[in-house]
């Protein structure tokens, strides 16, 4: 499972975020999007941890905490749609 971390400061670094997960177990991986454009954070991250235990602890605690002087929202992360479309610009075609 993935968690979302909404509502992010910009000001929030990987290693901010490590510790703070830390406080409930062992934290695998940190991923703050940036902007394409302007390369800022987008002001939400993901945050993987090694046990389900540890990031529902990490859901319960900190969904709506003050951090950074923002209120967090905390979830588990929904799987990404791929709503691109193909490379080649065109429709696929039924063969």
């Amino acid at each position: 499972m993935t968690i979302y971390v909404g509502n992010l400061s910009y000001r929030a670094t990987e290693a901010d975020l490590r510790a703070v997960f830390a406080d409930y177990g062992e934290v695998k991986r940190v991923v703050l999007p940036t902007d394409r454009e302007t390369g800022r954070m987008r002001g939400f991250a993901f945050v993987d941890m090694s046990e389900d235990t540890q990031e529902d602890a990490a859901i319960a605690e900190l969904d709506g905490a003050e951090w950074m002087g923002r209120q967090l929202r905390v979830n588990k992360a929904k799987p990404r749609e791929d709503n691109r479309r193909p490379s080649w610009g065109g429709q696929k075609q039924e063969s």
